[in-house]
């Protein structure tokens, strides 16, 4: 294990470090033993958490750093409302809130979660799936926010600001690693250049092997690498002017998303070639539920980059305006999304070509394998201008005007074209929202408040849709389609928050989401496709009810939430196989779907040592009407063949197809239950220049089924991952030493589970003799088993 070899000294190294730097050290400030109040910009001003009535889940620097979070894949295991499905590449990922989270694979539907960065939203949710450096705090809000985040936050938002600057200036910097061959390193500089100008400027590079070995090329598959820059310059001109300045560039590339054979039954051939069996195109791999090896020699995965910057300008009005203590922002940025993506979709190094054939039924003539690739490319620019009210007085108010487009284009080639296999295609798809909104509350009574927000939107939106020839035919386009449509809607939010006390507060609340028309430009778009009009918009109606209450003199605090969330014509694309095994996705609208639930989140500071936390999620995301749902196959009777699984039937309504009724059924990654528990003791050393600690976290998940089609095979069972940290942390905050154990039980589980009868690579038909192939898979996380590491933290 030369990994943990390696790990030996490093650890030796950073404990000497530690003994070397014990000195004598003035007192630190004293210590109240409360809880420290949490600020959060959920209603697009300053706030304390709890005084927002809304369901929100805060990670601030010292939460993200002791989980050692790194990007948007870490986070579910913090925030008990979200799960992360994936797609075979980075474009393909979908954020889940509540259960709730449209997985497309096409550029022509938006996402239900959105993702804003200091006040800037992400143009694409894939451009979010990137290194989170230099982050102080990230808010979770469940539920509609489309009053005040606009039509991608139909199901949630992730708000995530960047660190402030502030004081002198300080240099911060990290390195982590860890014994299966993950290291970070990160470095920042930031302060008070002037009385009028303060600058920072953050630089980090990180990079993981993989959880799967590739015996074609002795490497890893699922891991990432990345670097990343960022800046933020502010400079106040004036005591009433502000004008902040926040550039950032991205180069990251992920080996995703490959799964590994858990299972296959005995006698398998390669796509019905005789001189392609199992036995030689998976030559060396030990199919099993362990299974962690694959065979590919064309990459896969995906490499992007982005770069952008936002400029926010703030005027304060002074005294004498009749706007006196108001604040007018405008916030103007453009970012560009580049991504290369790229996959072997033949899972093997052998040269199949030869034995396979054309679409005539003739030998291809060719050598090779199968593979596709393309990009996504991405430009977006915003513009909001918002007038923010003072904090005190009985009415307070944000009222703003938004304009964002969104420009993206997609291509996509899977070649050569052979018998069942091989696409070209290009998509353009364009997107420009015009709004106004605004958001209120008026203390009608001393502890009483009424809350009313709403938003009008004026959305155009439409495509261009090539189809080309599949290589290796000359490149040429054999079909174009091209649509526009427009979509008006207006959303609300209307409550009421009254509070108890000084330290308890309860509230109700009611909203609407709305996101626009969806558009399905993938590989299954045809000239009938074109003819039908764009997938209807979706929609949605929430309610809430919470209370908010502080104890023990602010030494501990609590929130529960009641929650239940309607949705019409939900957009979902869904995946399967047809009756000759050729694997599909298409674009569907749910007719009704439902999120309803209980969550409860708390802090204590049971001591100035100990500080305990938790959250708990109960939720239960049930599709309400599905009649044409899409199914799975099942063997038949005689072991021959397969046919459509219980519940599936054929449909003159939908064209003949084989369909079920999915009403009541659970949407896919959507665990009702997930609760998360931690902790970190403070060990005082007053004889010592430094204090020590011991943190420690478990989050548990109930089952939950991957797929929209409810196959039993794709169920993954209930689990918990333990993880604990210990180390050092100098006095004077010069540094900080950890080291860790995650997934300290070494529990195995999957992020993802494939379950196939009989498809298009794994099948056995006449002339051969018939023989049904089944074929499990699976896709482990970063954390599926045991790993240590050691985090060195300085300031200077």
């Amino acid at each position: 294990m030369q990994p943990r070899t390696t790990l030996r000294p490093i650890t030796a190294a950073i404990a000497l470090l530690c003994l070397g730097t014990a000195q004598a050290q003035q007192a630190a400030p004293a210590d109240n033993g409360k809880l420290e109040s949490v600020i959060v910009t959920a209603n697009k001003r300053a706030q304390n958490l709890q005084d927002v009535p809304a369901s929100i889940t805060v990670l601030n620097d010292a939460v993200l750093q002791r989980a050692n979070v790194r990007d948007l894949e870490d986070i579910p295991s913090l925030s008990p409302a979200l799960t992360l499905s994936y797609g075979t590449q980075p474009g393909n990922f979908s954020i889940n809130m509540r259960g709730i989270g449209t997985f497309s694979l096409g550029i022509g539907v938006e996402a239900d979660v959105s993702v804003i960065v200091d006040d800037i939203p992400q143009g694409m949710q894939a451009g979010a799936f990137k290194d989170l450096a230099d982050v102080g705090r990230i808010e979770v809000l469940k539920g509609p926010q489309s009053t005040l985040f606009g039509k991608s936050s139909i199901a949630g938002a992730i708000n995530i600001t960047t660190k402030p600057i502030g004081g002198p200036i300080k240099t911060n910097v990290t390195s982590y690693i860890t014994n299966d061959n993950e290291w970070r390193a990160g470095v920042s500089v930031g302060g008070a250049v002037s009385d009028t100008l303060r600058l920072r400027v953050a630089a980090s590079k990180t990079n993981y092997d993989g959880t799967l070995n590739d015996l074609s090329t002795g490497g890893k598959l699922n891991g990432s690498k990345g670097d990343n820059i960022s800046g933020k310059l502010e400079w106040q001109p004036l005591d009433q002017l502000t004008l902040t300045l926040t550039p950032h560039y991205n180069r990251t590339e992920k080996f995703c998303c490959s799964t590994a054979y858990s299972y296959m039954s005995p006698g398998g051939i390669y796509r019905n070639a005789p001189q392609l069996p199992a036995s030689l195109v998976l030559a060396g791999i030990n199919i099993g539920p362990d299974n962690r090896s694959v065979r590919n020699d064309y990459p896969t995965g995906g490499k992007f980059h982005d770069a952008g910057t936002g400029i926010k300008l703030d005027w304060a009005f002074d005294e004498t305006s009749p706007l006196a203590g108001h604040t007018l922002t405008s916030i103007s940025s453009y970012s560009k999304y580049h991504m290369d993506d790229y996959q072997d979709n033949d899972n093997t190094d052998i040269d199949i070509l030869p034995f396979l054939t054309l679409p005539n039924g003739q030998p291809t003539g060719m050598h090779g394998g199968l593979f596709q690739y393309g990009f996504f490319d991405v430009a977006s620019t915003t513009q909001e201008f918002r007038l923010t009210s003072p904090d005190k007085g009985a009415v307070r108010y944000v009222a703003g005007l938004w304009y964002g487009k969104n420009a993206l284009t997609r291509e996509l080639t899977k070649a050569p074209l052979i018998a069942n296999y091989g696409t070209a295609y290009g998509a353009d798809a364009y997107n420009t929202s015009k709004a106004i909104y605004g958001q209120g509350s008026w203390d009608f009574l001393p502890t009483t408040s009424l809350i009313v927000g709403a938003r009008y939107n004026d959305e155009d939106t439409g495509y261009n849709f090539r189809r080309y020839t599949v290589p290796p035919q000359a490149h040429a386009t054999t079909e174009f389609y091209k649509k526009d449509d427009n979509d008006k809607s207006v959303t609300g939010k209307l409550g009421l928050e009254h509070r108890l006390n000084k330290d308890a507060m309860v509230y109700a609340m009611a909203s609407t989401g709305h996101k626009g028309v969806a558009y399905d430009l993938t590989s299954g778009f045809t000239a009938a496709t074109a003819k039908l009009p764009a997938v209807k918009p979706e929609t949605a109606r929430s309610y809430e009810i919470g209370l908010k209450q502080s104890l023990l003199d602010n030494r501990a605090m609590f929130s529960l939430a009641l929650f239940r969330t309607n949705f019409r014509n939900f957009q979902q694309s869904a995946s399967f196989f047809d009756d000759d095994g050729t694997y599909r996705t298409g674009l569907n609208s749910i007719g009704g779907l439902r999120t309803q639930g209980f969550e409860a989140e708390g802090s204590i500071r049971v001591s100035r040592e100990l500080q305990l936390n938790g959250s708990f999620a109960y939720t239960e995301a049930t599709i309400q009407s599905f009649e044409n749902g899409p199914c799975y196959n099942v063997l038949n009777a005689t072991g021959t063949g397969t046919i459509p699984g219980p519940g599936c039937a054929i449909s003159p309504k939908y064209n003949n197809t084989n369909v079920q009724n999915l009403a009541g059924k659970t949407l896919p990654n959507a665990p009702k239950v997930k609760v998360n528990l931690g902790g970190q003791y403070d060990l005082v050393l007053p004889s010592q220049s430094f204090n020590g600690f011991i943190a420690g976290s478990t989050r548990y998940q109930s089952r939950t089924q991957f797929s929209l089609s409810q196959d039993p095979m794709t169920i993954q069972g209930a689990y918990s991952i333990t993880n604990l940290s210990f180390g050092v942390k100098d006095k004077q905050d010069r540094y900080k030493v950890t080291l860790l154990v995650n997934n300290l039980f070494d529990k195995r589980y999957a992020s993802g589970l494939n379950n196939g009868y009989a498809n298009s690579n794994w099948s056995s038909k006449a002339p051969n003799t018939p023989l049904v192939v089944n074929t499990t898979e699976w896709l482990p996380p970063r954390d599926f088993q045991r790993y240590f590491g050691a985090r060195l933290d300085m300031t200077f």
